[in-house]
């Protein structure tokens, strides 16, 4: 249950966040935001990190470079998140990003990438993205 309330809080969170930096976007430019919400991001985990005082700190070393990278998935995820709003609006552009990142998520887990355990996809998946993309079409007609 704490891991669906968590999603939702994250889902939540991706479309206010996509909502404001297209505001921000307007006023100032698009890698402006992008550079303005990573800063911004940068400061609540470095707090929350400072209130919650979790996990290794010595650990960094050991994770894979490519790993690390992920700040930077977010700097396009934030433009990209940024333009499509601008020209689909904000509906069409989350429904078409939850499909291309459960897309992903499904290949990822089909094919155990990053370490991740392969998964076995089964019929009710297929259908369930299916569905998915339905929806997101019917969302743009």
């Amino acid at each position: 249950m704490k891991g669906i309330i968590f999603a939702l809080l994250g889902g939540a969170c991706i479309t206010l966040q996509g909502v404001a930096n297209s505001r921000i976007s307007q006023d100032i430019g698009t890698w402006q935001a992008a550079t303005v919400t990573q800063l911004t991001g940068f400061l609540m985990a470095l707090l929350i990190l400072l209130i919650v005082r979790d996990g290794k700190h010595g650990g960094i070393k050991q994770v894979k470079p490519l790993y690390l990278a992920g700040g930077a998935f977010g700097a396009i995820v934030i433009f990209s998140e940024v333009t499509a709003i601008g020209q689909i609006g904000v509906t069409f552009t989350i429904g078409t990003l939850l499909i291309a990142q459960l897309g992903l998520t499904f290949l990822t887990d089909i094919n155990g990438w990053f370490g991740v355990a392969k998964q076995k996809m089964k019929l009710p998946q297929f259908i369930g993205i299916a569905l998915m993309v339905a929806g997101v079409v019917i969302l743009k007609l």
